[in-house]
This record gives structure tokens, C-alpha cells and sequence, in this order.
């Protein structure tokens, strides 16, 4: 196996074993927190979240229609935003009407909009490999597939 496939594997483990640690931790939240809290700067939260949501979807349709090598990776973020938007949107609902309206616009527009990110950052990404092997290609005359020249 070579250096860098090691690397990913073994930051793969470490991540999953992190994630297997929370499991106690995220249990315990759930029993321990109150059902409710006030909140400091909930303002400044929330305002700052969604600056940096605007930015996300920003640079993911700029990345997407310049071809960026990037663009993976910030709709990767642009759609973990948008879930974690919809969910403390609607969880956080303190009416029935906010909640129902949380709720519309989690189903009709955040995770939607999530979903193309998605599809952006594994389709995207795939294209985007594309055209930089084909403009490899053009640049050296060699076959980015057979590795042979044309």
C-alpha cells in the first residue's frame, strides 16, 4: 500500500473510532441537558451562521461554474450547513406556527438545496477530474487513462 492510501486509511480508523467514542457522550446529552436554555448572543449565532452559509453557497456556485478543484469540498460544507440549518431551525421552534413554518422550509428548500450539494460535491468532483485529465492530455499528449501517448 502506498504512503498516502495509508495515511487515508488510518485517518479513517481514527475518525471512526472518534465517532464510536461519542456514542456515551451523545447519550449522556441527551439525559442530562435541559429541555431549554437561554441563550447569549443568539443573535450573533444564528446571524454568523447563516453569513457563513451565504458565503458556502456562494464560493459552491462559483466553484461550480468555474470547474474549481475545490468544489467538493465546499458543497460537501454548503450542504452539512443546510442540515444542520434545517435541523436546529426546526428543533428550536419555540410555536407551532414557527415549527410548521421550520418545517416548510426545511422540505422545500434547505435539505433540497443539501441535496444538490451533495450531488455537487461527489458529480461535481467527478467532472471536474475530467476535465483536468483531459486538459492534462491535451497539454502532453498522453492517454490519462492508458497512461500512453495518443
Amino acid at each position: 500500500m502506498h504512503a498516502r492510501a495509508r495515511r487515508l486509511t488510518v485517518v479513517g480508523w481514527v475518525l471512526a473510532t472518534l465517532a464510536a467514542l461519542m456514542v456515551p457522550w451523545t447519550a449522556y446529552l441527551f439525559v442530562a441537558l435541559p429541555g431549554s436554555a437561554r441563550a447569549a448572543h443568539f443573535d450573533l449565532a444564528w446571524g454568523g451562521f447563516d453569513l457563513a452559509l451565504l458565503v458556502l453557497l456562494a464560493l459552491t456556485g462559483w466553484a461550480a461554474v468555474r470547474r474549481r478543484r475545490w468544489l467538493a469540498a465546499v458543497a460537501g460544507a454548503s450542504a452539512a450547513l443546510l442540515g444542520a440549518d434545517a435541523w436546529f431551525d426546526v428543533v428550536t421552534s419555540s410555536t407551532a406556527a414557527e415549527r410548521w413554518v421550520a418545517l416548510a422550509m426545511a422540505l422545500c428548500v434547505e435539505l433540497p438545496l443539501a441535496v444538490v450539494c451533495v450531488w455537487l460535491a461527489v458529480s461535481g468532483q467527478d467532472f471536474v477530474d475530467r476535465r483536468l485529465a483531459m486538459a492534462r492530455q491535451v497539454r502532453t499528449g498522453v492517454d490519462p487513462v492508458r497512461h500512453t501517448p495518443r
